[in-house]
């Protein structure tokens, strides 16, 4: 299968004029579906799109890795520049109210569009926890299953509701797994629950145990040294041959990254194309 994988939007921008802003969209392209994985924030992934020549009216499915602002901000501009119906596979809690907490303070990080607005323009949710195939060797990872005891969900991302506040337990964070021959390709969007725990996820759904890309956000800006370190000795166990780290990794966790797994190693950052074979 040839595959290409282009990140239109992160938080900071590799070549040219492009934008780089907080958040992450991701393209991925193949002879069996073009599929667009988040969107940015607001107006980054459009604007870049539109350097690189890429005409937005091809992408057949959305998916989005949950409900932040930052991965669905910029879904009005892009649907309106698609021109089209477009199916956007999503687990339902993805329109949760969705909040950051913290010293007296409270901050919606939710989609910032309600679902009408977003189907005047033309898109057509499939809302659903369990595994969508999307073609035969693309698929997202539906729910992904807490394993490890380390990976834990910062306890300030919270769910409004009834006039208070829950912990937000990500059910609909996901990720978008590729069977390719030298092993799966995952693309994360923050990783809520834990990019170990995807990647256990991904073998348990497709028998496949090798691993040959990992690219997106590992939400790792705020661990702890103790779990960046267990995070790459699982990596390193996992086998994984190319790791590309976006967005909510956080700069200290990247750098040890970088050190420990050297040429395999890259920053993932917007205008990065990976290809495939």
């Amino acid at each position: 299968m040839e595959l290409r994988i282009t990140t239109l939007s992160e938080n900071t921008a590799a070549i040219g004029n492009f934008l780089g802003e907080w958040g992450l969209s991701i393209l991925v392209e193949s002879d069996e579906a073009n599929i667009l994985f988040d969107t940015g924030q607001s107006i980054s992934a459009s604007h870049n799109a539109e350097l690189l020549g890429t005409d937005l009216s091809r992408i057949d499915k959305i998916v989005l890795s949950h409900g932040h602002f930052d991965h669905t901000g910029g879904l009005k501009q892009l649907l309106g520049r698609m021109g089209k119906e477009i199916e956007i596979i999503a687990h339902p809690d993805i329109w949760q109210a969705k909040y950051a907490v913290g010293e007296g303070e409270e901050r919606y990080i939710g989609i910032p569009f309600s679902r009408q607005e977003l189907e005047d323009l033309g898109a057509r949710f499939k809302l659903t926890a369990e595994p969508v195939r999307i073609s035969e060797h693309i698929m997202t990872s539906g729910e992904i299953s807490m394993v490890t005891d380390y990976e834990v969900i910062e306890p300030n991302l919270v769910v409004k509701e009834d006039g208070g506040y829950r912990p937000d337990s990500f059910r609909d964070d996901q990720a978008l797994i590729i069977t390719t021959e030298p092993g799966l390709v995952v693309v994360l969007g923050c990783a809520h629950r834990g990019i170990i725990n995807t990647l256990y996820h991904a073998q348990h759904l497709t028998g496949v145990k090798a691993i040959d890309t990992v690219l997106g956000g590992c939400h790792l800006m705020n661990a702890s040294e103790e779990r960046v370190w267990l995070t790459i000795a699982a990596l390193k166990e996992l086998g994984v041959k190319r790791l590309g780290v976006s967005h909510c990794t956080g700069l200290p966790a990247s750098v040890i990254m970088a050190q420990e797994f050297g040429e395999r190693f890259f920053f993932n950052n917007a205008g990065t194309m990976v290809s495939l074979p």
